[in-house]
């Protein structure tokens, strides 16, 4: 759940930024602003009073972007709730690792079992090559 409002939180606040960026950009300053510049209309686009009413705007919207952000801050600084989330994390890691080990305890039982079937095999297959590799080498000097 926090997790959620926290997400929405930061989208909000990207969201306000770019809307003052907007905001900020299209006002007309002395010398005409960001409107000025497309074609030189400046204030016949929003109006004659277009420029009280992006002022109210732009604080309006600063103060939304403050208001979101501290909340913001408020929620992640909270070290209880993360520390909750924390340990529902690791509640879930340690589940799955008891899920996990039970077919690799199996696993590695019949692994032990074919170990200790080969290791036999292979040391009886040693002790035939050093009986042999004498009568190999007294045949060769014939």
């Amino acid at each position: 759940m926090l997790a959620v409002l926290t997400v929405i939180l930061y989208a909000l606040v990207v969201v306000v930024a770019l809307l003052l960026i907007g905001l900020i950009l299209i006002q007309p300053s002395k010398s005409g602003g960001l409107g000025a510049t497309f074609g030189g209309i400046g204030e016949s686009v929003f109006g004659a009073q277009a420029g009280s009413h992006l002022t109210k705007a732009t604080v309006v919207l600063t103060a939304v972007f403050f208001l979101f952000t501290l909340l913001l801050a408020t929620l992640i600084g909270h070290g209880a709730n993360r520390s909750e989330a924390i340990s529902g994390v690791d509640a879930a890691l340690q589940q799955t690792a008891k899920q996990n080990a039970a077919p690799a305890a199996a696993a590695m039982g019949k692994v032990t079992e074919a170990a200790s079937t080969v290791v036999p095999a292979a040391e009886s297959a040693a002790s035939t090559a050093e009986k042999t590799a004498p009568a190999a080498a007294e045949s060769g000097k014939k």
